[in-house]
């Protein structure tokens, strides 16, 4: 009988709501407001993934990638969503941020402008306005991306707008071009059907790494367990919700009051980005992607040298989830 009752308390501690000791407090910032490509990350916290490994999980809400690496950098929140150029300028100021788990394999950064404005392509922009909150990614990134493009940097003006904003004001005039995540790009097909014009700028060879899980870095060497644990719940989270979508959009539908068609659509778009050829581990980084990206960051802005190997690393990650 004893042991009978030893055997169901220890099965209760195992299942999501149950109490749990020590549990350790962590947070993550998100890049953006909740979206498609957050679903994984709430999809483990309602099934209790993250308790049952003895972590306690705080959601942030973000404000761009430049905050998710601030409050990473100074352990306000231990992990941070952020994208990998923003983080590799971050780090060159003295950011203590280290990437542990891509979830975008290919750069998600998309223009977008009203066909009818008259731009065709992204040669058209100089002397345009641009709306973008000022922590966007891309506006950061637009000196690499008017490069690539080439294009003078200096040859457009900028707009300051909230997150939720961009196409609103591109529908009004208000702006005559934004950016956004390739993850989104169902809501401005809905919005601006066949006036639509957009240019995804890996397609112009503009391809650095995407979004990604950084954790502050002395943090994460005071807490390598913990870290690792966080790490690769999360990168299950993803790999199966990859396979098996449904209930894993269910939870963010929950956790934001969002329409269900409308997150299975950015889920779509979300796959893509994430897809990664070749057989590598789920979520990791190429030595030499990442090499180039950095190349790219210190020759654009011109940033304080450091080892490139220092921003990221593949240590934390089950390195038996396969692409």
């Amino acid at each position: 009988m004893i042991r009978f009752k030893s055997a169901i308390l220890a099965a209760a501690m195992l299942l999501p709501g149950a109490t749990y000791a020590a549990a350790q407090n962590v947070a993550i910032t998100l890049n953006w407001t909740i979206g498609a490509d957050h679903a994984p990350i709430y999809w483990a916290q309602q099934r209790g993934l993250y308790k049952a490994a003895g972590i306690d999980l705080n959601i942030e809400i973000g404000k761009g990638s430049a905050y998710a690496a601030q409050r990473a950098a100074i352990n306000a929140s231990q992990f941070g969503i952020v994208d990998m150029p923003t983080a590799m300028q971050a780090r060159a100021t003295g950011a203590d941020i280290v990437a542990a788990f891509v979830i975008y394999d290919q750069s998600p950064y998309t223009i977008y402008w009203k066909k009818s404005s008259g731009i065709a392509t992204i040669k058209d922009l100089p002397g345009k306005k641009i709306g973008t909150p000022p922590a966007d990614a891309a506006r950061l990134m637009w000196p690499a991306i008017a490069k690539t493009a080439g294009i003078d940097a200096n040859s457009v003006s900028w707009v300051n707008l909230a997150p939720d904003a961009k196409f609103a004001a591109l529908q009004s005039g208000t702006i005559d071009v934004t950016t956004n995540f390739y993850n989104l790009h169902f809501a401005a097909e809905r919005l601006f059907g066949a006036d639509l014009g957009f240019l995804r700028l890996s397609s112009i060879g503009f391809n650095p790494y995407g979004n990604s899980i950084f954790v502050n870095g002395a943090w994460a060497a005071a807490n390598p367990d913990v870290t690792k644990k966080f790490i690769q719940i999360t990168q299950k989270a993803y790999a199966d919700c990859v396979k098996t979508p449904k209930p894993c959009l269910e939870s963010i539908v929950k956790a934001a009051s969002q329409n269900p068609a409308d997150v299975e659509k950015s889920w779509v778009l979300t796959a893509e980005l994430m897809k990664a050829p070749g057989n590598d581990v789920f979520g990791s980084f190429k030595d030499d992607r990442v090499a180039k990206d950095y190349d790219l960051v210190t020759t654009i802005f011109q940033t304080k040298p450091y080892d490139y190997k220092t921003i990221f690393t593949n240590k934390y990650l089950d390195a038996a989830l396969k692409n």
